[in-house]
């Protein structure tokens, strides 16, 4: 007999799905950065993830390689193999010019 309810986000495979998916809804800043409390909050608040969660997701996305953490913690920028997986069909990126930097729209379609 159960008495809980599965967490979605108890494996960490689908806690690193879900914070590039998050982390690709995101417009970037400066070279690429995305700050860290643009990935956090929604993880943790809209999706009811919890710390120990996001940091498996987050650990899991460095490993494998799709994120880079700055030594501060302050943001992430994707790695090719990031920006790959990401712009391989899974999810449709484009880039249109406004005012001379490249703003990023994302059709949103499930990831891997």
């Amino acid at each position: 007999m159960k008495f809980v309810d599965p967490r979605p986000f108890a494996d960490p495979e689908a806690a690193a799905r879900k914070l590039m998916k998050i982390a690709n809804s995101v417009e970037s800043v400066q070279d690429g950065r995305i700050h860290i409390e643009l990935i956090n909050w929604p993880f943790l608040h809209e999706h009811r993830g919890s710390p120990a969660e996001y940091k498996a997701g987050l650990d899991l996305a460095i490993d494998r390689g799709w994120l880079w953490l700055h030594e501060s913690g302050t943001y992430v920028k994707f790695t090719q193999a990031g920006a790959d997986a990401v712009s391989a069909g899974r999810y449709a990126r484009r880039f249109h010019r406004r005012d001379g930097h490249q703003k990023c729209i994302v059709a949103q379609r499930e990831l891997f």
